[in-house]
């Protein structure tokens, strides 16, 4: 049967040995996540997801949640307790600001943590995940005042948080919401409107729910120009910062979802509900943008949780299931016949998830690390760059991740067979809860609009070419290197690619718009296919220096052999990325609606 095992020892290699964490030792925050005390938060998160969240995986996808005639929400047995030892642990505070009562630890530990969470119950972890972009959000644009009194308690657990955008005519173009915000007097408004697909938007684990919701203050201009954000508690705190009156805001419905049943994604009606202003009038969004962006780098590292824990689905499988006999002659003839692990097209299924999770583990924690340094580093220059770095890679993340994820996970349950599309071996319930990640925080056709529209060319190309120097200086310094040379002939090759793929866009873009739709999606998957070539060139040079001082521990060979799988199965599709690219939008935009 199915099970789970973090994946600590390759969290740690990443962390350790590609990325060097202890030399940001003297960084705040850094100077409190020692190699031992990261070691034990690994090794104590790895416990309590094994044991306590994973067990309630597949009883919140059967039981789901319920809505009550009362308007509120019943969540899946043992979700309430298991969310009480999570705020109990101290884990919802990890890397949150010290003066509201977190612990200050560098958000590269709290993503590590939050893989496991995600790869061990999805569902469960959106809840205090959402909370914590919600609270990102108000340390960012909210005044002394609210901080002072939500932060402390979000951060805790206490009280939880959502965001609420979309309406039902309205989901991507946020220019269109009609939810209208109506000041009385007191620096208080009157929200009124209906929000949908609000994740975690009612649920009885928190105190209280604290939810940030966009809104047009009447008379505000048409478009974006004119959203304002606001803070709408499910309970109107008391002048003892305890829950009080309750609010004009009410669950009104509960979607019937594909997947993700444990989550309450909820219709919630807002009727003459009392909210305050977050920041200023009409410039709401920006804030918003601030736990928009932590939440889609937060969907790109569930692509890779719910792939490791499919990849564990199948290798166990894989080992076990027996079925035809190996083509090169039987591995198991005393029985009738061989483990299907032998076969080479399940060895490319296998493959292919190994490549992927490794390379989006060690993708995804050097991406936080930038998020670290962004803010935390001592230099200007650094924190320029990684901060660049954040814009820059935020959709690649995103959507790169999630897409490689689900096909990563459709793999697995193509391992399983038959089995696979049965409830019984659990696969099917991570494809099922995989699917959203592809369409939620943006779809990631928006994420590659995103991408060629905005991000290439910020700050006159800074961020990207900044980037590609990067990955030229480490093949520049590593030259000579025999054994490393085919990771450094694959990253530069690739890397030609994207560059060659990047002028094109620069120059067939601006002739034509649609040439950048039509090579978007394209041109995403050349970028995210390079930071991984870049990634296993890390991996491949610490692996190789590991090896050289005498160490025989498997994991250096192993990132080896998967790093050469890499560059002779992976890398070829930049070609064809490429080409496709540089096809332009003619054959694409040629028919007429009526034509299709």
């Amino acid at each position: 049967m199915p099970s789970y095992r973090a994946p600590i020892r390759d969290q740690r290699f990443v962390l350790n040995d590609v990325l060097n964490i202890q030399q940001y030792s003297n960084l705040p925050g850094f100077s409190d996540a020692s190699a031992d005390i990261v070691d034990a938060i690994l090794e104590e998160g790895g416990k309590f997801c094994e044991n306590v969240l994973y067990p309630l995986n597949k009883v919140g996808d059967h039981e789901g949640c319920r809505l009550q005639p009362d308007g509120e929400v019943v969540v899946p047995n043992g979700f309430k307790e298991a969310y009480d030892q999570l705020t109990e642990g101290g884990w919802t505070a990890l890397s949150a600001d010290p003066e509201y009562g977190g612990q200050g630890l560098p958000h590269y530990l709290n993503l590590a943590f939050n893989e496991m969470v995600t790869a061990t119950n999805m569902a469960f972890g959106m809840y205090p995940g959402l909370t914590g972009g919600a609270a990102q959000a108000l340390h960012v644009g909210g005044s002394d005042e609210q901080k002072q009194l939500y932060l402390p308690k979000m951060i805790s657990g206490e009280w939880s948080g959502t965001m609420n955008l979309t309406e039902p005519h309205c989901g991507t173009d946020l220019g269109m919401l009609r939810t209208k915000a109506v000041p009385n007097g007191d620096g208080t408004y009157k929200i009124s409107g209906q929000k949908i697909w609000i994740s975690a938007g009612e649920h009885p684990m928190s105190q209280n729910i604290i939810h940030l919701v966009l809104a047009r203050v009447e008379g505000a201009p048409a478009g974006v120009k004119g959203i304002s954000l606001f803070v709408v508690p499910k309970f109107i705190p008391d002048e003892n910062g305890n829950p009080g009156k309750r609010n004009g805001v009410k669950c009104g419905g509960l979607e019937e979802k594909m997947g993700i049943h444990g989550n309450a994604t909820c219709v919630m009606n807002y009727d003459e509900a009392t909210g305050w202003l977050v920041g200023e009038e009409n410039k709401g969004l920006r804030i918003m943008f601030v736990m928009m962006n932590e939440a889609r780098l937060g969907v790109g590292l569930q692509g890779l949780a719910l792939a490791e824990t499919a990849y564990q689905y199948s290798l166990a499988f894989a080992k076990d299931r027996i079925q035809g006999r190996s083509l090169t002659g039987p591995k198991n003839p005393d029985g009738p016949a061989d483990p299907i692990i032998v076969h080479p097209d399940v060895r490319r299924m296998l493959m292919d998830q190994k490549v992927f999770v490794e390379a989006g583990r060690a993708f995804t924690l050097w991406t936080a690390l930038q998020g670290d340094l962004e803010h935390k580093a001592a230099d200007e220059e650094t924190r320029t760059k990684s901060g660049d770095y954040m814009a820059l890679l935020t959709p690649i993340v995103k959507a790169y991740l999630t897409d490689k994820g689900y096909d990563s996970v459709s793999k697995g349950l193509q391992i399983h067979g038959g089995s696979g599309f049965t409830r019984e071996w659990g696969i099917e319930q991570l494809l099922r809860d995989a699917r959203i990640t592809l369409i939620y925080e943006g779809t990631n056709g928006v994420q590659a609009l995103d991408l060629v529209g905005r991000k290439l060319a910020m700050n006159g190309m800074r961020p990207i070419n900044t980037f590609f120097a990067e990955m030229d200086a480490f093949v520049a310094d590593n030259k000579g290197n025999k054994e490393l040379e085919p990771f450094l002939d694959g990253l530069a090759a690739t890397k030609a690619k994207l560059q060659k793929a990047t002028n094109w866009l620069v120059e067939k873009g601006l002739e034509n718009f649609d040439n950048a739709g039509a090579a978007s999606t394209d041109y995403l998957h050349l970028f995210g296919l390079t930071c991984f070539a870049w990634m296993w060139g890390r991996m491949a040079k610490v692996s190789l220096e590991k090896i050289a001082e005498g160490s025989d521990d498997p994991i250096y060979a192993s990132k080896l052999a998967t790093g050469h799988y890499f560059l002779q199965r992976w890398l070829p599709d930049a070609d064809a990325h490429l080409a496709k690219v540089e096809a332009g939008a003619d054959t694409m935009m040629a028919l007429t609606a009526e034509q299709f």
